[in-house]
């Protein structure tokens, strides 16, 4: 069992703090916010989640991976419920040598298989994958 706790704080900021005891802050108020939305915080998990499969599977398979950025772009829906429609996932993947075939396969792996939260949400919204080598 997860487990998080969310305390208001006050105007719409609130902290959250997770089972393990790691905190965030987290606001509602996207002029004057002291911390990410929570919808931006899903967008955050998706992309960390990811990434760290991504990163995972390229060290498993013996890649000299360097560095791995990912943009994660979201589009919503119009009307309450302001729900996701589309996510996209760049990922943009450093390294030395390379090889491309196992890059393009450790972000297939993630989006298929491994990534809870891209599998979970793709049950609501369409969510693709893109990548990038940069020697």
């Amino acid at each position: 069992i997860m487990e998080a706790r969310v305390k208001w704080l006050e105007n719409l900021t609130f902290t959250g703090t997770s089972g393990t005891g790691h905190g965030v802050v987290m606001d509602g108020d996207k002029d004057n916010g002291f911390g990410p939305s929570p919808m931006e915080m899903l967008l955050l998990g998706i992309g960390g989640c990811s990434s760290i499969d991504v990163v995972h599977i390229l060290k498993k398979g013996r890649e000299n991976v360097l560095d791995v950025e990912t943009d994660v772009k979201a589009e919503r829906a119009e009307t309450d419920p302001k729900v996701f429609t589309k996510i996209h996932l760049h990922f943009k993947v450093k390294g030395e040598n390379l090889n491309e075939t196992k890059v393009g396969r450790a972000v297939e792996l993630s989006a298929e298989k491994y990534c809870s939260a891209s599998i979970m949400l793709s049950k609501a919204a369409e969510v693709t994958h893109s990548w990038e080598l940069i020697e």
